[in-house]
């Protein structure tokens, strides 16, 4: 299998989402477990969430269960900053409180919903429609996604083939020195070859605006500097530390560079790089499979688009 060039994320694939919905009323007193036998009765509808796992708690027809309240405690605690660690719900009193004051309410809601049959209203039953295709169409994904596989082979293959590209990128410690024109730029390069100091030449000479530091521009990459020209003489192989290079036109006059030092440009070794490649792949492999799917779908099932109706 031949793979294009990756570019290789730490981060994993995030194949899906979660919707958390936080209804925070003024006003509210904290709401303990409800007493069904108690109260208005709760219309009989059939209920659209299933009794399955462990009850913990019912809403009139909503069910609640251990296994909803951890799903959403852990979205929440997801979304809490690092450095207000306290705000997590890490005990059992505040997951009984989060249910009370969060899952509870909004069954409460969506009970009263239910009874007013506001899921049966166009918008509403179109919105609902929406979300049940975006939540089918993330668990097809994550269900193929699922039976992608990486094969050792593949990793290893990966790295002979692309093992050049995958080199920590490169920074030199770059000086400079810019003047007008190819006459002075001259003057000032055999001042230099005759044992003149470049940071001082720089600060006297120079007009670019790196003077005021001895031309040092610090360690940079290719592109930093959006000049071809000068990548080619700052990152040359021929450009060693400590020496100077020749005279070239860039962007801003006559150039004459000095490299101080380099750093980085190395290969980490295939047991390094194996994570990294495993996960670019497979997220290659799972755009693919989806890729594939949905042309297979596309040649089975008539597609209709109005064009004309497009305003």
């Amino acid at each position: 299998m031949k793979y294009p060039r990756l570019v290789i994320a730490r981060r994993g694939l995030i194949l899906g989402g979660a919707i958390f919905i936080l209804l925070s009323l003024a006003g509210c007193d904290k709401l303990g477990f409800l007493n069904l036998g108690q109260g208005k009765t709760a219309k009989q509808i059939e209920p659209t969430i299933a009794d399955r796992g462990t009850l913990i708690a019912r809403v009139g027809t909503v069910p609640i269960t251990l296994e909803d309240l951890n799903q959403e405690i852990e979205a929440y605690n997801s979304q809490v900053p690092a450095d207000r660690p306290e705000e997590k719900i890490t005990t059992r009193e505040k997951k009984i409180e989060f249910l009370k004051n969060d899952l509870v309410r909004r069954a409460l809601l969506y009970q009263a919903a239910l009874d007013r049959g506001l899921d049966k209203r166009d918008d509403a039953a179109r919105a609902i429609e929406k979300a049940k295709m975006e939540i089918l169409v993330l668990e097809l994904i994550r269900e193929e996604a699922g039976k992608v596989e990486v094969s050792s082979k593949e990793i290893e293959e990966y790295y002979e083939t692309y093992k050049d590209q995958l080199k920590e990128p490169e920074e030199r410690q770059i000086r400079e020195i810019v003047v007008n024109s190819e006459p002075e730029a001259r003057d000032i390069l055999i001042q230099l070859l005759q044992g003149g100091d470049f940071a001082t030449l720089a600060k006297e000479r120079s007009k670019a605006a790196s003077a005021k530091n001895g031309g040092d521009l610090g360690f940079i990459k290719p592109g930093d500097r959006k000049s071809q020209q000068f990548d080619q003489i700052a990152f040359s192989e021929s450009l060693e530390a400590g020496r100077v290079s020749n005279i070239f036109k860039g962007p801003e006059g006559y150039y004459i560079l000095k490299l101080e030092a380099k750093r980085g440009g190395k290969l980490r070794s295939l047991s390094e790089m194996w994570d990294d490649i495993k996960r670019a792949l497979t997220f290659l492999k799972q755009q693919e499979k989806i890729n594939g799917l949905v042309g297979k779908l596309s040649r089975d099932l008539k597609i209709e688009i109005r064009e004309g109706e497009i305003r």
